[in-house]
């Protein structure tokens, strides 16, 4: 049977020097029982606060709409409809691009306003004609609407026009960076790192339309989302004993044999997968900041100390700005570069989780992970599998 391919998408984004909010939006949802996914990118008139609100606004209506209607040019066409027209520059609100695909590869993309998507294959910029559809209310107001069919290993980039016209009026790009540079740095970097995320290609890309304006220093909001249709990265993580441990030895052979990366968490789970597996554990004085140190052991990615390090976790996972090179730092890492996670979750009760003199809002295994995951599922998009042994 053929594995399911996976739609790996994230963005990134740099706020218009001197201001303390994203003019540009994005947005995105899985619906994992229709084998759908929806995203947004939104770019409001202006920058700062004013033009947050109207992107937040546009993204989240559009996402609302084509979810309500499954006919994402009906509900794109109503959006088209609905957005206002600013009295001073004659121009929309704000201008959006969509795109509403599957993991068999067939995506609808409908821009209105944005800058063209890149369609990336094999090193090589695919072109497509769009169906153009004209509003009836703004005559100047048209929608690119495009239907394709990706293959393994194919990208969408899309971006706002602050990456396209980074650099403008500056002697070497008096026009712009534009479209034609935009393709040929994706090229160079796909040349060298041919299976870089979106997470980081989308980061690549606006850092480096940073770069082209004058003083590095951005000019107006800079944002980029990549979607990469490939085969899912995998890891599972492996926390707690389980609650018969006449059944350790089940489950350390269920863990070593996940095709993907693994790690575990906390003590007595990385002494069972010892004991069960006979492999030493080493390197335990690795730092790790201010948490319990770091381990090692043979066929395992990371292994680390539990309920501190998880919990420290889902703060960077909440406030990803905070991220530090300890422990939790690198079990987020492992989150944010993976696709599909498989969480097995001993439900035996560790008393050391009682102690009073640990921080009284320390919280059991149990809802941790639970937190864990809902997190990774509603922010970061991860398709999530877990399993309380």
């Amino acid at each position: 049977m053929q594995e399911s391919l996976f739609i790996d998408i994230d963005h990134f984004q740099r706020k218009k020097k001197g201001q303390n909010a994203y003019g540009d939006s994005f947005t995105s949802k899985r619906y994992p029982g229709e084998d759908r996914l929806i995203a947004v990118l939104s770019d409001g008139l202006g920058s700062g606060v004013k033009a947050s609100i109207l992107s937040r606004m546009t993204a989240t209506m559009v996402l609302k709409f084509a979810e309500a209607e499954r006919d994402l040019l009906k509900a794109t066409e109503i959006i088209m409809e609905s957005l206002p027209v600013c009295k001073v520059r004659k121009i929309s609100y704000a201008t959006f691009s969509v795109i509403d695909c599957n993991s068999d590869g067939n995506a609808k993309i409908v821009e209105e306003g944005n800058p063209q998507f890149l369609w990336v294959r094999n090193g090589k910029v695919l072109n497509t004609e769009p169906k153009v559809i004209t509003s009836r209310k703004f005559q100047n107001r048209h929608m690119q609407c495009y239907e394709i069919k990706m293959e393994p290993e194919d990208r969408l980039i899309f971006c706002s026009d602050g990456v396209t016209q980074s650099g403008l009026g500056s002697p070497v790009y008096k026009l712009g960076w534009r479209r034609s540079g935009i393709i040929s740095f994706v090229r160079e970097i796909l040349k060298k790192e041919p299976y870089i995320s979106s997470r980081q290609l989308s980061s690549e890309i606006v850092r480096e339309a940073e770069k082209k304006e004058i003083n590095k220093e951005a000019k107006d909001d800079i944002s980029s989302s990549v979607l990469y249709f490939r085969r899912p990265r995998k890891l599972i993580v492996f926390t707690g004993p389980p609650y018969h441990s006449e059944k350790d030895r089940e489950y350390a052979e269920m863990f070593a044999g996940f095709d993907g990366k693994k790690a575990i968490c906390g003590g007595t789970t990385t002494n069972l997968i010892s004991r069960e597996l006979n492999r030493p554990i080493t390197g335990g004085k690795i730092p790790s900041g201010n948490l319990p140190s770091i381990s090692e052991m043979e066929g395992v990615d990371l292994v680390t100390e539990g309920i501190l390090t998880m919990t420290k976790a889902v703060e960077y996972l909440e406030n990803p700005q905070k991220i530090q090179p300890d422990a939790a730092g690198k079990l987020v890492d492992l989150f944010l570069d993976s696709d599909c996670i498989d969480f097995m979750v001993g439900v035996k009760l560790n008393q050391a989780h009682y102690d009073p003199n640990l921080p009284i809002e320390l919280e059991i295994r149990k809802n941790v992970v639970k937190r864990m995951i809902k997190i990774l599922e509603e922010k970061y998009v991860k398709k999530i599998n877990v399993k309380f042994i």
